[in-house]
């Protein structure tokens, strides 16, 4: 059973703009973090840990986060399962590395001069991040937030284990297109959705 496509798709919009949202300043931050650590080692570390979600298969992200929010979980007490919320944190964890990396990439391709002549005409530090580095890199940011987003637009496993098919409530484009095609019967909706 399916929900009115217009519904599904309002609420997998709406999911993935809310993700990119709460996504962009954190992935930004670890992005730039990532540009400048020094250390290689740790680099590759913090790297890999951001990594972790794409490289896993997004079923098995999403069971990792049904056992965190789950019944006996640590996060248990936020009655996140089955709700549109849930589906919001599966999008974001799948879609968080891109929006990080691409954030990385685009702090990487600005010029470190800007900032040393930033810092030698006086400017502190933070101030030389958001009105040299932030600014340059900022179409960067953008492209990585419209990966991220369209990621979780499509995001399915992650979504599925953790948030649910519950038609008018959780059910995403990618779960309705599921449910159509395990349906014995053809339904008018999938010419919407496909």
């Amino acid at each position: 059973m399916i929900d009115s496509p217009s519904s599904i798709i309002l609420l997998s919009l709406r999911v993935a703009l809310v993700c990119t949202t709460l996504g962009i300043v954190p992935a930004v931050a670890t992005g730039y973090v990532l540009h400048r650590i020094r250390s290689a080692s740790v680099r590759t570390v913090l790297s890999t840990i951001v990594l972790l979600p794409l490289a896993l298969p997004p079923v098995v992200t999403g069971l990792v986060l049904l056992r965190l929010f789950g019944r006996g979980g640590p996060f248990a007490g936020l009655d996140l399962p089955f709700t549109e919320g849930a589906a919001v944190v599966a999008a974001l964890v799948v879609s968080f590395p891109l929006l990080t990396i691409g954030s990385r990439a685009a702090f990487e391709a600005v010029d470190d001069r800007f900032r040393e002549v930033s810092g030698t005409l006086g400017a502190a530090p933070w101030r030389t991040f958001l009105q040299v580095t932030l600014p340059l890199a900022w179409p960067g940011i953008l492209g990585a937030a419209v990966l991220a987003w369209a990621r979780s637009l499509g995001e399915f496993g992650a979504t599925i284990v953790l948030a649910g098919n519950i038609p008018g409530k959780t059910q995403t484009i990618a779960a309705a297109v599921y449910t159509l095609l395990e349906s014995p019967t053809p339904h008018p909706a999938m010419n919407t959705l496909l």
